[in-house]
């Protein structure tokens, strides 16, 4: 039985920017919102992480921006 490793830092924050940003807008921030706010300035950094966390079912999208992103998976 393969034991998932635990969250890392970063990615703990992007899924409460998350978390916060779609209480507050209604729709999930961009991919240069997130990094912006976790100082990520690389967009493929923070794709990364978001494809991380959508391959571990915390967050899924309605559409193919991230901005469609919703907390909880498949």
């Amino acid at each position: 039985m393969r034991r998932e490793r635990p969250l890392s830092v970063r990615q703990e924050a992007i899924l409460r920017l998350i978390r916060s940003w779609i209480i507050e807008h209604g729709e999930g921030p961009t991919i240069r919102q997130i990094g912006a706010r976790v100082g990520l300035s690389s967009t493929s950094s923070v794709a990364y992480q978001l494809g991380q966390l959508e391959g571990r079912g915390l967050i899924s999208r309605t559409g193919r921006g991230w901005n469609s992103c919703r907390i909880g998976g498949r």
